[in-house]
């Protein structure tokens, strides 16, 4: 498995370390000029869960693979929190907010993948 992949794996494994939800991978690979391979995109249902989740990939990302987080956007109001681990960008979001924004299908090109939600 090459690193890109692992670190998906191991970003998704912090979002549903704190119970974050509807976790989609988009899989940008095959689409010329994309700012990264993969967006994923995840919601947690209060600011203080969104913040929690965004500590909880930073943490385990760094553990399990060394990687750190070249930056990150949106921790002030956690609405929306973007996290850029350069080949790989993630998107942690109130609910709402996400249905606004719809990022899903920004790229309809895309291959998605829905993980399904802990419980």
């Amino acid at each position: 498995m090459n690193e890109t992949k692992i670190l998906v794996e191991k970003i998704t494994e912090g979002i549903q370390e704190k119970k974050g939800k509807n976790i989609v991978i988009a899989d940008l690979t095959n689409i010329e000029d994309t700012i990264c391979k993969y967006f994923v995109i995840c919601q947690g249902n209060s600011p203080s869960q969104v913040a929690a989740i965004v500590d909880s990939i930073r943490d385990y990302v760094r553990k399990e693979t060394g990687n750190k987080v070249y930056a990150i956007d949106g921790l002030r109001n956690a609405q929306w929190v973007a996290m850029d681990y350069s080949d790989v960008l993630v998107h942690v979001f109130l609910p709402e907010v996400r249905d606004f924004y719809n990022l899903e299908h920004l790229w309809a090109d895309a291959k998605l993948t829905h993980i399904p939600d802990l419980d």
